[in-house]
């Protein structure tokens, strides 16, 4: 297999916790990675060497999911550097701090949904233009991250987050059946509590160690345990999957 005949995958997040573990385990699976990231170049391009290392082919790209004019320069990138596109992780996402909801500020509700919501659906958007056999495409496959939250709420905590994460397992569903007779597939992972630096950027750095006994596992999950599942929503052992949604979560 040439180097144009590897399939291409963007990941956005890509730079850390799930996301990175997806650009790793992709790349050894044959796939050249677009890394997406929002700020940390050092983390993106410890990725990109990491591909690299493997003996693969990856890029970073910086962007940030919330702003429409950065996911357009994304995906133009990935044109002008690979001329194709077979898949897409939608991973970026954000949490808050704790909060109840009538503690929380249009402000965070309206950056929430911009990048968990509005950001994931136009990624989406711009890979079915590109992978659909309606606009000439070979077809290709979407994986959104989710989350288990989307179906526990996420009382006390994260309702506005849950909430996010629910609009994105309606909108696998939808988009799924959408797209299915123009060669994607389109399905979502639910990861429980993973150990990732996401908890420490909603001011929680332990809450997956603390969680744990509320689990029926009694652990966290690892971000690789994530991506193995995303992986098999890649590839081509998932062909007659769409529009499913993958708990990755312990038995929550």
């Amino acid at each position: 297999m040439t180097d144009t005949d590897q399939p291409v995958l963007l990941v956005t997040g890509g730079s850390r916790g799930i996301g990175a573990s997806v650009c790793r385990m992709a790349a050894a699976a044959g796939w050249r990675i677009a890394v997406n990231y929002a700020s940390n170049v050092e983390a993106a391009a410890a990725v990109v060497a990491e591909v690299e290392a493997l003996g693969g082919t990856a890029i970073a790209i910086q962007g940030d999911v919330g702003v429409e004019a950065d996911i357009v320069r994304m995906f133009a990138t990935i044109d002008q550097v690979f001329g194709r596109l077979d898949g897409l992780v939608n991973n970026a996402g954000i949490v808050d701090v704790t909060a109840r909801v009538d503690e929380m500020s249009w402000e965070r509700l309206e950056r929430m949904f911009r990048v968990n919501i509005s950001g994931s659906i136009r990624c989406a958007g711009e890979a079915v233009k590109r992978m659909s056999t309606r606009h000439g495409g070979k077809g290709g496959v979407i994986v959104n991250v989710s989350s288990i939250a989307a179906v526990l709420g996420s009382g006390g905590q994260y309702v506005d987050y849950a909430a996010s994460k629910g609009a994105i397992d309606t909108f696998t569903i939808g988009l799924a059946r959408e797209v299915a007779l123009e060669g994607i597939r389109v399905n979502a992972v639910r990861p429980g509590v993973i150990e990732t630096e996401i908890h420490a950027s909603g001011g929680l750095p332990d809450r997956a160690r603390d969680i744990a006994p509320q689990i029926p596992m009694q652990r966290p999950g690892q971000a690789d345990e994530v991506a193995a599942s995303i992986l098999y929503l890649l590839s081509d052992s998932a062909s007659y999957v769409t529009g499913a949604l993958l708990n990755v979560s312990g038995g929550r």
